[in-house]
């Protein structure tokens, strides 16, 4: 499987792997995909890898990023399917209170019962590499997950990303993997991302691609200055960044339009005006990354009223496109470029618009043979007129958005209905929420899993099954040493959701005071 012939070529990640093998998995798993997702009662077996496969240097700027593999226990609510059995793997055991919080959850069926259907397994593994290359390295280990599907399950591979090490493990376990083929990684780049949206003739903000050093850096970021003289700020982004840590800021403070030396000039003070947004990642390492990987220049988007949504959309097995969800982005960091959190749905003005944009772009994708998650992140602009949308990005993988809209499903068994902007459930009842990877505060380190269980408790702010509203909580493994979790704050509304959110940050400020 290689990329449209329309875009930049980009490596064969896959090269050394039996592609055809690995096509034959991918073809069965859609073959059964019906069976597999409508009947409830199918023997079925998931084997869950959380591995964010990525380049670990980048990945390493995000505080407790071993727990992010936590972020998929969203998927054990799978187990109120009562023929439906679960083989999680990760790096470091999860605690077994973490695991009761998420199974008493489960709407008609018991605790017990999904204890039984669901096998936890571990590497035993702290170490930066990747869970999947851990994995790879463990005979026994894959030996385990291999005995763990029987001879009449339908089974698959769920996981972050797709690369050639998942590739692998596919392979070795002969089970296909619900995602993408790594031969269409270019796709997800920031580079790829571009030319899919100028090819659907898309609006984006003005910016150059496949920029491999500092000179091509500067001699684009020349061109953004002549080409508006009152620009203040460009974006440069790695062309596989994370959560935005492959970002930096350059100001253009010092320069004028019309200066015949320009791109020397930015060139020669491309170190001095260059804000690098990951705090811990150097100017030197950061350009050692752009070399590495390449990237894009573009300008900084600006106006009175300026947001940042997204729009999560997944094609399955037999190629039918959905759009999942809409939320508004929540960022901070270096002028807003660091993901911190989401709004659920996004504004009511815009939503169903966006849902346009992101079925177009889902549809292209389709064609181009993309399976799986994935979601487009714009910035929007407030006009008179309306709202002006660019697309600035395509993430070929699950990410911020996918587990808080997991949760929601199958929590509230409802679905999103993109041309209506609106979350449908049983009664006509809907549904909102506000969710975060980045509730940090270092008033929190310390606290163990229990303690935060038995907070919540205590101050009956826990995810009520009855009136379908509260606070569920994940990366509970980070709290203790980061002072750092994630929060899903579900309410009827997105302003009931915020009295939510607030009201268990006030706890846990207070408990922790």
């Amino acid at each position: 499987m290689a990329t449209d012939s329309t875009l930049s070529s980009g490596p064969l990640f896959s090269d050394s792997i039996d592609n055809k093998a690995f096509d034959v998995l991918e073809q069965s798993f859609s073959t059964n995909f019906y069976e597999s997702s409508l009947d409830e009662l199918a023997q079925k077996t998931i084997i869950i890898i959380p591995s964010l496969t990525m380049d670990q240097e980048v990945l390493r700027l995000v505080k407790g990023a071993i727990h992010y593999e936590e972020r998929m226990l969203c998927m054990l609510l799978m187990l109120r399917s009562p023929r439906t059995r679960l083989v999680y793997v990760t790096s470091v055991p999860i605690d077994h209170s973490i695991i009761d919080y998420y199974l008493h959850l489960l709407p008609g069926v018991t605790p017990y019962h999904a204890r039984q259907r669901l096998t936890l397994l571990s590497c035993y593994d702290a170490s930066p590499k990747s869970l999947t290359e851990k994995i790879l390295e463990r005979p026994r280990l894959m030996q385990r997950i291999k005995d763990e599907i029987k001879d009449k399950d339908l089974a698959h591979i769920a996981t972050f990303n797709v690369t050639p090490h998942e590739m692998k493990l596919a392979l070795a376990l002969n089970v296909p993997i619900f995602g993408c083929h790594p031969d269409l990684w270019y796709i997800g780049t920031k580079t790829g991302s571009r030319e899919i949206f100028r090819k659907l003739g898309l609006d984006l903000p003005f910016g150059f691609e496949n920029l491999k050093d500092e000179n091509e850096i500067a001699q684009a970021l020349a061109k953004l200055k002549i080409n508006n003289p009152h620009l203040q700020k460009a974006v440069l982004k790695i062309n596989e960044g994370f959560s935005g840590e492959g970002n930096a800021i350059f100001h253009f403070d010092h320069y004028d339009a019309n200066d015949k030396d320009l791109a020397q000039n930015i060139l020669n003070n491309l170190q001095r005006d260059l804000k690098v947004v990951a705090p811990s990642l150097t100017y030197e390492l950061y350009m050692e990354k752009f070399r590495s990987m390449e990237g894009i220049v573009e300008e900084f988007v600006t106006g009175d009223v300026v947001e940042s949504p997204s729009v999560q959309c997944r094609i399955n097995p037999v190629g039918e496109p959905e759009v999942m969800s809409t939320h508004d982005q929540i960022l901070g960091g270096e002028d807003g470029q660091v993901y911190l959190g989401a709004i659920f749905p996004a504004k009511k003005e815009y939503r169903v618009d966006l849902g346009a944009i992101g079925s177009k772009i889902a549809g292209e994708l389709k064609r181009l043979g993309v399976l799986g998650r994935f979601a487009v992140d714009f910035m929007s602009v407030k006009q008179a007129n309306g709202w002006k949308h660019y697309p600035i990005e395509i993430n070929l993988r699950k990410g911020g958005t996918t587990h808080p809209f997991i949760m929601l499903q199958y929590l509230t068994d409802g679905f999103y209905v993109w041309q209506e902007g609106a979350y449908m459930m049983a009664h006509g009842q809907t549904r909102s929420y506000i969710s975060s990877d980045n509730v940090q505060s270092d008033k929190y380190k310390g606290l163990t899993p229990h303690d935060l269980i038995d907070i919540a408790m205590c101050n009956h702010i826990l995810y009520d099954g009855a009136k379908q509203t509260g606070v569920m909580f994940h990366m509970i493994g980070a709290l203790s040493e980061y002072g750092k979790l994630g929060m899903v704050c579900i309410g009827k509304s997105v302003e009931e959701a915020r009295e939510i959110y607030n009201k268990t940050i006030a706890v846990l400020d207070r408990e922790c005071a």
